[in-house]
């Protein structure tokens, strides 16, 4: 088994798609899965697997179906992944605020049509970087008038049949030391 990070997109941000996080551990844990933890309320989950991320992620899907009635795009990472993500970072010496430096985990691969948008819709600046089924994107000026923001977050924005679920770079670190065992 090992280290296995699991994202939800989409959950406890408003009063639609409420998930507790220790109704969801719960349900993980009654399914085998081992040293199940949570980070925050937006679905960041780090557990045990033997399971391929995407089998795992699928799994998830359907176990929060079956359990809490709701269908939620997950997209999962194993440890090494998450760890080859931090080290990827295309951004290191310009991204200084890390609320402002968001990692769009993607499901598959973004089309060439996709990836020529995301750069086009990055405004000065703005900075992304797709790096394997990663997004990386540098917003200094926040998120709330970014073109690129809507794109990345919007649920037809990546393209058909790709989810994506973002995380700040905090978070992403945060992740990786619990992946860890920190």
């Amino acid at each position: 088994m090992g280290r296995s990070i699991i994202l939800l997109r989409g959950i406890n941000l408003g009063p639609t798609n409420r998930i507790a996080m220790p109704a969801l551990r719960e349900a993980l844990e009654g399914q085998d899965y081992e040293n199940v933890a949570t980070y925050v309320q937006s679905g960041n989950i780090v557990l045990d697997s033997a399971a391929a991320p995407d089998a795992l992620a699928e799994q998830v899907r359907e176990l929060i179906a079956e359990r809490f009635d709701l269908e939620i795009p997950v997209v999962a990472r194993t440890r090494d992944e998450l760890a080859r993500v931090v080290q990827s970072n295309p951004f290191e010496d310009l991204a200084t605020d890390p609320k402002r430096y968001q990692v769009t985990f993607l499901s598959g691969d973004l089309s060439d049509a996709v990836t020529e948008k995301l750069n086009q819709l990055a405004a000065e600046p703005e900075r992304v970087a797709i790096i394997g089924r990663e997004v990386y994107a540098w917003h200094p000026n926040g998120v709330a008038r970014s073109k690129l923001w809507n794109n990345l977050a919007s649920r037809t924005g990546l393209g058909s049949g790709v989810i994506g679920t973002s995380r700040n770079w905090t978070t992403v670190n945060t992740l990786l030391a619990m992946a860890n065992g920190d």
